[in-house]
């Protein structure tokens, strides 16, 4: 499976999150964990969120999956059982650009992020 450039994603991810007035984390493989409710320690939040929410787990709601193509052509979110945790696939990853094949690569990035849980990018919201 390919690694995605983490510059690419965190591109990618301001783009799609800007005007949200949201904090957020990045996990390696391109899952992004949106906060809601920000911590004090945002990065330990999401690495919570993702240890319990990020791993699959075939034939549970921990599998299902979602694909939304984006409007800009840059590529795919794949959504997973929780609403706040979101993986982006570029355009050019898959072989296969079909919804079940970006899907199952999107979940089995989920997968590697939510057992690796190694974060490389946090962003907190601005200041109101």
């Amino acid at each position: 499976m390919t690694t995605v450039d983490t510059e690419t994603l965190i591109d990618a991810w301001r783009r799609l999150l800007t005007g949200s007035g949201k904090s957020w984390v990045l996990f390696e493989h391109g899952t992004c964990v949106v906060l809601e409710q920000p911590a004090a320690d945002l990065a330990e939040q999401a690495v919570g969120i993702l240890r319990e929410f990020g791993p699959v787990h075939v034939a549970t709601s921990a599998g299902d999956f979602r694909v939304l193509e984006l409007n800009t052509g840059e590529g795919w979110l794949v959504t997973s059982h929780h609403p706040d945790v979101v993986t982006f696939v570029p355009r050019d990853d898959p072989e296969d650009p079909s919804h079940l094949a970006v899907g199952i690569l999107g979940r089995s990035r989920r997968d590697r992020d939510g057992t690796e849980l190694r974060a490389v990018h946090v962003e907190a919201a601005p200041l109101p």
